[in-house]
């Protein structure tokens, strides 16, 4: 679609994002993205914003690009960007019930404000949410997995914090993939480095619902897997192409940044494509979201200092 490829203009490119990286400072480099499509959301960054409040209006500015080309779309092209932005809605839901559990607010021990201060604003999903309304109503941990539970998304199998973000996540990657047959494959890596992390880093099982429908994609062989690499071994490959070069799960990071290199390369090739349908669609949010997550990195880097030498190929880098 013509509209979904204009997108395109809003990414801010690798040469752009690398110089917000050379930023000498936090705010350097935000005056640079006031400049660029990404000011949407930072012209409200005011000044002594951290990172993360920095990040989060970037974050921000995608989901407005995200509504706008929803909003372009008949009702199945809809669905296909709301899944694709399911993201934002677990971050709300993951925000509220860290408050809820009282792991938010905290006194600050210096005697500055408490946490909350901290905890970003929901983001703005409009048309893109999918059950949020009822989400930001409730007010215990278990009054929210109550209303996950009567949603499509699904009982997590637990209220912590924890466990209601990890079964949103793996009830996201199963959406994804159901809804968005071209970003299949991505649901399905994203949701084994998922499992991988929970399993073999933080050592943490994930709630006996949450493996039920992680198993749906990656096999009930690997869910259960008692080892990293019993695990790796049994992915189907859909989903075993982004750990193929991670022998230890101590390297896992590694694969946040190739998901991130084969959406792009995937999204460039489905936004080519001349004919009907919604491979362009995913192909424009896909470099969107590419595009807003090495923007994130290069914010992280000026705060850091910025300046030449500091760019991970992981974060800045051309797909490879």
């Amino acid at each position: 679609m013509t509209r979904a490829r204009a997108l395109r203009i809003r990414c801010l490119g690798v040469a752009g994002i690398r110089d917000v990286a050379a930023s000498p400072t936090l705010q350097d480099a935000l005056r640079r993205l006031a400049a660029t499509p990404y000011r949407h959301d930072v012209d409200d960054v005011g000044p002594g914003a951290t990172p993360a409040e920095a990040q989060h209006a970037v974050s921000a500015t995608l989901l407005w690009h995200l509504r706008v080309l929803s909003g372009w779309q008949p009702t199945g092209g809809a669905d296909v960007v709301r899944a694709l932005a399911a993201g934002f809605e677990i971050s709300n839901a993951r925000h509220h019930v860290r408050s809820l559990s009282a792991e938010e607010p905290r006194p600050d021990p210096a005697g500055g404000p408490s946490s909350d201060a901290a905890r970003p604003p929901p983001y703005r999903l409009g048309a893109l949410a999918t059950a949020w309304t009822s989400l930001a109503r409730t007010r215990t941990p278990a009054e929210l997995r109550a209303a996950l539970a009567a949603s499509v998304w699904g009982d997590p199998g637990d209220d912590s914090p924890a466990a209601v973000a990890t079964g949103m996540r793996v009830s996201a990657a199963l959406r994804l993939a159901a809804v968005v047959p071209d970003a299949a494959r991505w649901a399905a890596a994203r949701l084994a480095l998922l499992l991988a992390r929970e399993t073999f880093v933080v050592g943490r099982r994930l709630p006996d619902v949450s493996v039920r429908r992680a198993a749906r994609l990656l096999g009930p062989r690997a869910v259960r897997a008692a080892s990293y690499d019993d695990f790796r071994r049994a992915l189907p490959p859909t989903a075993r192409w982004l750990l193929d070069d991670v022998g230890e799960a101590a390297d896992l990071w590694r694969a946040e940044g190739w998901w991130w290199d084969a959406v792009e390369r995937d999204g460039m090739e489905l936004l080519r494509r001349s004919r009907f349908g919604p491979q362009p669609v995913v192909g424009a949010v896909a470099l969107l979201s590419v595009d807003a997550w090495r923007t994130r990195g290069a914010l992280e880097l000026a705060a850091r200092g910025g300046g030449p030498g500091d760019w991970p190929a992981e974060v800045l880098d051309a797909p490879r």
